[in-house]
């Protein structure tokens, strides 16, 4: 049994030695291996299209949306704070044209 298992390691070991590559054929073999990848991973239009509005389908329901009562939250937050800086801005503006008409 010893003996069976020494001659498959034996036989692994050969193997291995002959099967070594030159680094720069291995190069073209990478090659070659990644553009028929690409061949046979490209789908056609319509199934790509079909993936992709399947895929945004699952996305949507993972969506958490709003009540009406947080998008008038919501809402009224986001009028108070243009009001608040448009106002900001005006009396800056304000301010500075003081200013300038002094000097």
């Amino acid at each position: 049994m010893k003996k069976e298992t020494e001659n498959t390691v034996k036989k692994e070991i050969v193997t291995k030695k002959t099967k070594q590559v030159n680094p720069a054929n291995q190069k073209k073999d990478v090659k070659k291996s990644k553009k028929s990848k690409t061949k046979k991973e490209k789908k056609s239009l319509i199934k790509r299209l079909t993936g992709f509005m399947k895929d945004v389908r699952k996305e949507m329901q993972k969506v958490h949306w709003p009540s009406k009562k947080e998008m008038v939250k919501y809402s009224i937050a986001t009028l108070v704070f243009v009001i608040f800086f448009s106002l900001f801005f005006y009396i800056i503006d304000i301010i500075f044209a003081f200013v300038k008409s002094l000097f």
